[in-house]
């Protein structure tokens, strides 16, 4: 239902009357008309009264004052009725600080947090400029865009450099890939996400790492700025075959169990799969993943292999080689490998960086990207306010497998 409307009072009536007798209105674009006008002065008014209180009197007042009135200045504001001159008064001194409009302000429309808005839906520079003017009716260049979104540069620093918990059950590290220009010429670059369940089961991004290539190293890196920001422990990481990432959670995190992302693993299986298999080829891998048991799982794992190694030689291989990283979710129960291996929470995370990829195309800078990826994350983690689903049974089976190190 929507909200019901108090009746007018007479002074509004009065109001209203007296802006059509002023303004000859006749449709809606001439009230729109009449309000952009009677802002303009609505602000010079109060900068009057506001120059009185600075200098103490009113015009043509006598006073001891030695500051005194210096005529006015016109400078153009945005509002959300497009652009309005105004005349700003001025003081002999140069004292005046104005409150209404501030010195230097150009915009009263709230214009940089609806530019923020739209850059964190992907949009370009450009289309955020055409938009901007579409609407509001005033230009906002795209070198203005870029300024405005500059200014987040210093809030994201302070984001990937804030303090973390001390221990978290869960990580999980995914990449998404952009296409990003650089010195002219256009690349891919992984987003590195860097997701973590907390002991209380809600989901934190503990930040976001761009295009470097994977290594051991690179990933010691990453894993010892999570130990410099405060994380003494992780109990499961699940990650896709990132390169060098179990040499560098054995150094960095030597107690913390590799656990290789069923999704993931299933999905590069199946692309050697033909169409017409892939569905039964999918169910025959759920008997592995599903099984009750390791030996279980290992048991299914030689049937699968059996069944499709002449048709397709290359689709198992890998479940033989990372079979170290994808065994330990068969000591965990149902509920717990649910949480681990379905990656919904990562899912969900990427299903709205891809967006960006459908808005634009190429990002003309890793800087934009960044800018980018920080935004959509700061909208989609205000949802998360809930624990995940029967987290109090996932911890309590966490605190057994793992005694003494959730604290």
């Amino acid at each position: 239902m929507g909200r019901k409307r108090t009746p007018m009072s007479e002074g509004k009536k009065n109001i209203i009357s007296m802006l059509f007798d002023e303004y000859n209105i006749e449709t809606a674009e001439d009230i729109e008309n009449a309000l952009k006008d009677l802002l303009g002065g609505t602000i010079e008014e109060m900068l009057e009264s506001e120059m009185d209180e600075h200098l103490g009197y009113k015009e043509y007042e006598r006073s001891e004052n030695t500051d005194s009135r210096n005529g006015k200045k016109t400078k153009k504001v945005r509002s959300k009725y497009g652009e309005t001159e105004i005349a700003v008064p001025q003081d002999r001194d140069g004292t005046f600080e104005p409150k209404v409009v501030k010195k230097r302000q150009k915009d009263i429309s709230g214009i940089e947090k609806k530019i923020i808005s739209l850059y964190a839906k992907g949009m370009t520079t450009r289309q955020i400029s055409e938009t901007i003017e579409d609407i509001y009716g005033f230009e906002v260049s795209e070198g203005m865009v870029s300024d405005i979104t500059d200014r987040l540069l210093p809030q994201i620093e302070e984001w990937q450099n804030r303090p973390l918990d001390e221990v978290y059950p869960i990580v999980f590290i995914d990449a998404v890939h952009f296409s990003v220009r650089d010195n002219g010429q256009i690349k891919k670059l992984a987003a590195y996400v860097i997701l973590a369940v907390n002991l209380e089961g809600k989901k934190q991004v503990l930040s976001i790492h761009i295009g470097e290539n994977e290594s051991a190293k690179y990933w010691l890196g990453v894993l010892n700025e999570l130990k410099n920001r405060g994380v003494k422990d992780i109990l499961v990481i699940c990650a896709d075959g990132l390169t060098g990432m179990k040499e560098a959670v054995a150094a960095a995190f030597p107690k913390t169990e590799l656990q290789r992302c069923i999704v993931h693993q299933v999905r590069n299986t199946l692309k050697y799969v033909g169409e017409k298999n892939k569905k039964e080829f999918a169910a025959d891998l759920k008997k592995i993943y599903h099984a009750p048991s390791e030996e279980a799982a290992q048991k299914q794992l030689k049937a699968v292999t059996d069944k499709w190694e002449k048709e397709y030689p290359n689709a198992m291989k890998s479940w033989h080689t990372n079979w170290d990283v994808i065994s330990p979710i068969f000591k965990f129960s149902a509920q717990v490998r649910k949480v681990i291996y379905t990656t919904n929470a990562i899912e969900s995370l990427n299903s709205c960086y891809r967006r960006l990829n459908k808005q634009r195309s190429v990002f003309p800078s890793d800087t934009a990207l960044l800018k980018a990826l920080y935004l959509s994350t700061n909208e989609i983690t205000k949802k998360w306010t809930m624990p995940l689903r029967d987290w109090g049974k996932v911890l309590g089976e966490l605190e057994i497998m793992y005694p003494d190190r959730l604290g």
